[in-house]
């Protein structure tokens, strides 16, 4: 056995076999991420059977995760004929209508089918009815039932111990993220390396030999991963503690970076659809630098967090830019607190509150700091650079003028300067870049356009739903389409009238992007308008005659005021060089009519048709003056007012239409009088 432990030993302690094992799984794992998945199901099945994963429960409705031998998202709503009692391990039938979920239907943004391909998830269901075939019987799904319920009413013990952080309040989630610190909020390898030596100091205690310290230590980690589910940065975490201790075991001597390569090659093969997952590239990208630069990290406690800081700022830059389209470069500075108060103190108080509840008072005091300090620092804005978003090969020279960087860390400023200077230019590309365009935003059955020129914009409502009040489109799709854009601020927000589908998630945007002005309708005001005079005491009215530019843009705005909402809806004719545009917000006929008595108006070439394609716009006469070569018509898909109106589709016949709810997103680029028309359909 001696014998055989050395020659394992002489084998572990050269390079190769991990450079070969790694090379190995690489070609497998691109065999299996360019082989097609093909689900069990299609847009006409109507029932599946399988174990529930995961289940959220709201007041109205269930979201659940099933498996079987492909995964389904099923949405159950609630009333008072159909509640249901549903938990992890049941085995249920489903009845129901299956959608593939959607694409992204703005240019640069997420897409949510991809993205749920990845975790091998082709359907959503909307259940009609669901019967429950057997409950859970599996002690394991018991045990993590209880914990999960138990943990379900404190948001933050839901998130360090669970890694759930959708109990935490938007605003505060936001600022985590824009102050570089939400990986401290994932399960990661520091929460790893935390729990794993709290259980050996334990097992130390109570005189458990070395080797058995380290294998319940294992098995307890496998099971905590088993509690909250695979996610990459645990397992790189876990995986790499049991090597580890392998390693210190039998005193194999395998170079840490080699136990990496063990660990990335693992994962692979568990899944290689793991390296589309952000939470893994920013694990094991930063896991793997700082094994790398172990040497460098010298110093004091103080030096050796700023070096860690610092080297975990840097290697992530391309990723950051590439998904978000920002960095912080002040993150590095205030990791400097968040990283002690995170791992030292709140982290190891949120597995001893799990036992002894009555010190929650106190364990709120840490968690009000953490949110109160993040909240603070997010309301400085002159460290958070925002960058367009270019092609993959600009990241890619990003990586390698990093490993440049680093590699003459302590030898040549050089590298860093031409880091630098890469980036700066990547910063100024917009105005470098000087372009302008028209994009109709796809928000649904609503309106947004966003006019661009010069590095000056102006936004045109901001969409919005009438049936809740939460910030979905400008959060998820107008704030993100406009950092891609490499837009940074709103010279203008302009809101055509009061009604909620045209500025109903205005103040969301202006509490979380720059806006310098806010127009809104001239005479009386609702309860939105209301809202936003509450906030901002400089919002301009949109009288007739008001005049604005954006850089080569020209606006006048055109109607009247009358008693109805819509009818005296903001009219704008708006030009660019010799291009006529026409953006008529929900104005109806009698608005059109008005236009044609008052105005000499010329042809048009880019027609924003009125009130979302209604009839109750787009009269036969005004379309036959202004004769449109392009009608956009913004309206959600398979809306409950039928828009657009079929006959208005007749009267718009002699001119190219697009709509958000078939063609997307809809881009008019302007150059020179000429125009380049791009979609972005679902």
């Amino acid at each position: 056995m001696r014998l055989y432990l050395l020659k394992l030993r002489k084998i572990l302690l050269c390079n190769y076999p991990y450079y070969i094992l790694l090379t190995i799984v690489l070609i497998i794992s691109l065999v299996r991420l360019i082989t097609p998945k093909i689900s069990l199901y299609n847009e006409l099945s109507t029932e599946c059977i399988g174990i529930i994963t995961e289940i959220t429960k709201t007041t109205s409705s269930y979201k659940i995760t099933i498996k079987n031998k492909e995964k389904l998202i099923i949405y159950y709503y609630i009333n008072n004929n159909k509640n249901i009692n549903l938990n992890i391990g049941d085995e249920i039938k489903v009845t129901g209508e299956f959608n593939k979920p959607q694409k992204n239907t703005s240019k640069n943004l997420f897409n949510y089918q991809k993205y749920l391909y990845n975790k091998n998830i082709h359907y959503i269901v909307n259940a009609k009815s669901i019967k429950v075939l057997k409950a859970n019987t599996n002690i394991l799904n018991h045990i993590k039932l209880y914990i999960k319920n138990n943990l379900s009413n404190n948001t933050y013990l839901n998130a360090f111990i669970l890694g759930d952080k959708s109990l935490i309040k938007q605003d505060v989630l936001v600022s985590y993220q824009e102050n570089g610190i939400s990986h401290l909020l994932a399960i990661s390898g520091m929460h790893i390396t935390l729990l794993s030596n709290l259980i050996l100091k334990l097992l130390k205690k109570i005189r458990i030999k070395e080797t058995k310290r380290y294998i319940i230590t294992s098995f307890s980690l496998l099971f905590y991963l088993f509690l909250i589910g695979i996610q990459p940065s645990a397992l790189r975490g876990i995986l790499f503690f049991i090597l580890f201790s392998i390693n210190k075991i039998y005193y194999f001597y395998i170079k840490p970076q080699n136990i990496f390569l063990i660990v990335l090659s693992i994962t692979l093969l568990i899944n290689p659809f793991f390296i589309y997952d952000i939470g893994f590239q920013y694990s094991f990208l930063i896991s793997l630098t700082l094994i790398l630069m172990s040497k460098s990290i010298t110093g004091n406690h103080l030096q050796k967090l700023l070096k860690t800081s610092y080297l975990s700022f840097v290697v992530t830059i391309p990723i950051s830019l590439y998904n978000y389209n920002q960095i912080n470069i002040l993150s590095i500075i205030y990791n400097l607190f968040f990283v002690p108060l995170v791992s030292s103190i709140i982290f190891p108080f949120s597995i001893i509150t799990l036992f002894l509840r009555p010190l929650t008072p106190i364990y709120n005091i840490f968690i009000f700091i953490l949110e109160k300090v993040s909240l603070i620092l997010n309301e400085i804005t002159i460290s958070k650079l925002i960058f367009p978003k270019l092609n993959i090969i600009i990241y890619i020279i990003y990586f390698i003028l990093i490993i440049i960087h680093l590699k003459f860390l302590n030898k040549s400023k050089l590298p860093l300067l031409i880091l630098i200077i890469f980036l700066t230019l990547h910063y100024i590309y917009p105005i470098i870049h000087n372009t302008s365009y028209l994009n109709m935003i796809d928000v649904g059955q609503g309106d947004s356009i966003l006019l661009h020129s010069n590095n000056e914009s102006i936004l045109i409502d901001t969409g919005g739903t009438i049936t809740t009040n939460e910030s979905k489109i400008v959060k998820n799709t107008t704030i993100p389409l406009l950092k891609s854009l490499g837009v940074r601020k709103l010279k203008y927000l302009i809101l055509t009238h009061g009604d909620a589908d045209h500025m109903g998630e205005a103040k969301y945007l202006i509490e979380n992007f720059k806006v310098e002005n806010i127009i809104i309708n001239s005479g009386k005001t609702n309860y939105l308008e209301e809202e936003l005079i509450n906030i901002r005491k400089d919002i301009i009215k949109g009288n007739e005659g008001l005049q604005i530019s954006c850089g080569d843009f020209e606006l006048i705005q055109l109607n009247e005021e009358y008693q109805d909402e819509n009818t005296s809806s903001q009219i704008y004719y708006v030009t660019n060089g010799n291009i006529n545009i026409l953006l008529t917000g929900d104005a109806s006929i009698e608005s059109e009519l008005n236009l044609l008595n008052k105005y000499d108006l010329p042809e048009i070439d880019i027609l924003k048709v009125g009130h979302h394609g209604s009839k109750t716009s787009s009269s036969t006469k005004f379309i036959d003056y202004i004769k449109p070569k392009y009608s956009l018509i913004s309206c959600g898909k398979d809306n409950k007012f039928n828009h657009p109106n079929s006959s208005v589709l007749d009267t718009l016949k002699d001119s190219k239409i697009y709509r958000t709810d078939e063609d997307g997103s809809i881009m008019f680029e302007i150059n020179k009088d000429k125009l380049k028309i791009e979609i972005c359909r679902s």
